[in-house]
């Protein structure tokens, strides 16, 4: 196990060998990350937290020595329900701790897509989480920080937490969940295992009610003030699970149920319906959210990733950089995109449902050319190659550049990831099945809430709708990290009809954005890249 200071590279390696790929949870000051290692071939969870400055060596090593000590304490107290940390690093203010990866899905995840758990189910939950909190009680640990985000569940065999030994590193507010912060720790007292319990039943009063006890209201000391000041909203779905929910949920620490007690009342509940915690078939990911990588590296535990002719699929079989699920592309006709033209409509896509037209021109234009575009190609730069994806969409690559990285999932959301390897520029492409109807919206309201929470991120300019091949489209553009390591990307996402979407997204680091190779690039993908018939 290695705990040494960290390089964060342009394309989200961390330590030289983990690249960030989707986040799946966010905290105030912490992001919890899919990842990948690139020298062990194994997905990981990165939790990046910002940590008080100066984060000198000393600091550095205090604070990864600690979270590992902790997490391997309790790895040995209940082996199998605990997150087992692999690595903990440290760069330029931010701790890295780096765990195996989980067969599951983040409780905050799974209530986003099913609201809420019938009573006998969340108790199921609750007796599991109990199971492992005892474990860390007995053992003198105190979680501090239990959250949805720290709770993974499984399909098959009971919960497993991560996030022990995390509390106290973040920046102030000194809690990376304040909904389900105890009002001791708002009132930054002294904390125990009380506050762990005060923590279990947020999260049951959460799964049963489909809300935090108390709600995120923007700022970290509003919401404290609020968990420490105001009185619980009484749960109205938790049925016989009211009580204990209350119990746990009592301000003084020292009137809350006990461990017994609490174990009591979830059994008890549990045994009134105990058919009612089964868990039901996963649904529709919400719109806005890409579908998770986990899905894809479960499949590349089972074979590797390859579709109809030769492809190499370099390094990775799951890369999705930041969760999205819809929209973020590039699109200019001549130039970079600051500058950046509706690009002239050039093919048709004749698909299921109806591609928008903006103008009868761009229709009547769309439809005379799609026979002869569909399968010429334009006139390529020296050294570029036609690339066609065995999912049927195609774009010239510059010389060197090859398919990287790609993710699936089962509602045939994909994304792939084109570069020349290592942390030089890249081109992802999307494709959703569950985007919206307005582009700008998707940007707005979808993707940029996400990327907003990265490091240094600074979008340019506005949100701009535009038109790609005759398509209703938006372009976003945005910096992020800071450093050597910022980077520029550009997006633009374009609608295909009937809830289909593609999305190209183009970056590069900061300090080459402009040059002559890089905006070649750029506009080759733009002109040449061509939807799938489907």
């Amino acid at each position: 196990m290695t705990m040494v200071k960290a390089h964060v590279s342009a394309h989200g390696l961390v330590a030289g060998r983990y690249r960030l790929l989707e986040v799946f949870s966010r905290e105030t000051n912490r992001l919890w990350w899919y990842a990948e290692d690139m020298a062990a071939q194994r997905p990981r969870l990165l939790a990046q937290t910002a940590l008080p400055e100066p984060a000198d060596e000393e600091t550095a090593r205090r604070v990864t020595a600690g979270v590992v000590r902790t997490c391997e304490t309790m790895r040995l107290l209940r082996p199998g329900r605990v997150a087992a940390v692999v690595d903990a690093v440290v760069e330029a203010g931010t701790l890295w701790t780096v765990t195996e990866w989980i067969d599951g899905r983040p409780l905050g995840e799974l209530l986003a897509q099913e609201g809420s758990f019938p009573p006998a189910r969340a108790a199921r939950v609750g007796l599991e989480l109990l199971d492992v909190l005892q474990a860390a009680h007995d053992g003198d640990v105190t979680h501090g920080e239990l959250s949805p985000g720290q709770v993974f569940v499984r399909e098959d065999g009971p919960v497993v937490v991560s996030g022990f030994g995390l509390a106290g590193t973040t920046l102030v507010p000194r809690l990376a969940a304040p909904s389900y912060a105890s009002p001791e720790q708002a009132r930054d007292e002294r904390v125990g295992p009380a506050a762990d319990l005060w923590a279990l039943g947020a999260l049951l009063y959460t799964m049963v009610e489909g809300r935090p006890p108390y709600r995120d209201r923007g700022r970290p000391e509003t919401t404290l003030k609020a968990v420490d000041r105001l009185p619980l909203r009484t749960p109205l779905r938790a049925g016989p699970l009211g009580r204990s929910v209350q119990g746990l949920l009592r301000k003084d620490p020292r009137e809350r149920l006990t461990r017994p007690e609490v174990r009591e009342a979830l059994t008890r509940a549990l045994s009134e319906d105990p058919d009612a915690d089964r868990r039901p078939a996963p649904g529709p990911r919400p719109r806005g959210a890409f579908p998770g990588v986990r899905h894809a590296w479960s499949r590349r535990n089972r074979q590797v990733l390859a579709v109809g002719t030769a492809l190499a699929v370099v390094g990775v079989a799951a890369a999705v950089l930041a969760a999205t699920g819809a929209l973020s592309g590039t699109d200019t006709a001549s130039a970079p995109p600051r500058s950046a033209a509706p690009a002239t409509p050039t093919a048709r896509h004749t698909g299921g449902g109806t591609a928008p037209t903006p103008t009868p021109t761009a229709t009547a234009t769309a439809t005379a050319t799609a026979t002869a575009t569909a399968t010429a190609s334009p006139a390529l730069p020296a050294g570029y190659h036609r690339y066609d994806a065995p999912e049927g969409f195609s774009v010239a690559l510059p010389a060197g550049w090859e398919r990287l990285a790609t993710a699936r999932a089962p509602d045939a959301a994909y994304r792939v990831t084109f570069g020349p390897g290592g942390d030089a520029p890249t081109l992802a492409v999307t494709y959703s099945e569950r985007v919206g109807p307005d582009p700008v919206a998707v940007w707005r309201d979808d993707v940029e809430p996400g990327l907003a929470r990265l490091p240094g991120y600074r979008r340019i300019g506005a949100v701009r709708a535009t038109t790609y091949q005759g398509r209703k489209a938006a372009d976003l553009e945005w910096l992020a990290g800071s450093g050597g390591a910022r980077v520029h990307t550009f997006g633009r996402g374009f609608l295909l009809g009937g809830g289909r979407g593609f999305s190209l997204r183009f970056t590069t680091p900061d300090a080459t954005w402009g040059d002559t190779a890089n905006r070649l690039a750029l506009k080759t993908f733009l002109r040449t890249f061509r939807v799938p018939e489907h």
